[in-house]
């Protein structure tokens, strides 16, 4: 079985600048560079044919080049505590846009719709039972923001869940424009 999902790696300047944010928040995991990502879509645990079928399915999505700048700090809650803090996109439409064309690619492939609402992000830090506060780190970066980025190409990632956290792998990249 593969765990896959699909999403766009930013450029080195966007990832050098999130790295250069982290810090700051007790009890933060803070992700490593190669886990950086933006997730377009979720697919989960599909066995080998249904992967290549997925492969196939996104080499059909077209979707020309965007730019994306970092801006704003947010955090995801379970249970009444902080689960992850996040960087912010803008602007949000076309990497909803993207997003949406995906999830069609890969309906029609047989696989179900996604449901939840879609806000593009980049996850930079995760957390257990015990959450700091994310106010050191938005004092101290005054806000989060960058220049615009180019993002020319998504990918699909397998992902492995090892002692160390998650290991991202890209098993397909596919080009924009």
């Amino acid at each position: 079985m593969h765990r896959l999902f699909v999403a766009i790696r930013p450029p080195r300047p966007m990832r050098e600048r999130l790295i250069s944010l982290m810090g700051g928040v007790a009890h933060a995991r803070w992700q490593r560079d190669e886990q950086l990502h933006l997730t377009l879509r979720f697919i989960g645990e599909v066995d080998r044919h249904r992967a290549e079928d997925i492969v196939a399915a996104l080499g059909t999505v077209y979707h020309p080049v965007f730019d994306l700048a970092l801006d704003g700090v947010g955090q995801f809650d379970r249970k009444g505590r902080m689960d992850s803090l996040w960087i912010g996109v803008s602007p949000q439409e076309p990497a909803r846009l993207l997003h949406n064309k995906i999830d069609q690619a890969l309906v029609r492939v047989g696989l179900e719709p996604e449901t939840r609402a879609y806000l593009p992000h980049i996850t930079i830090a995760r957390f257990g039972r015990t959450a700091g506060s994310v106010g050191g780190l938005v004092g101290a970066s005054g806000g989060v923001s960058s220049e615009p980025f180019a993002m020319t190409e998504f990918c699909l990632y397998e992902s492995d869940t090892g002692h160390d956290g998650s290991v991202y792998t890209i098993v397909e990249r596919y080009r924009l424009g």
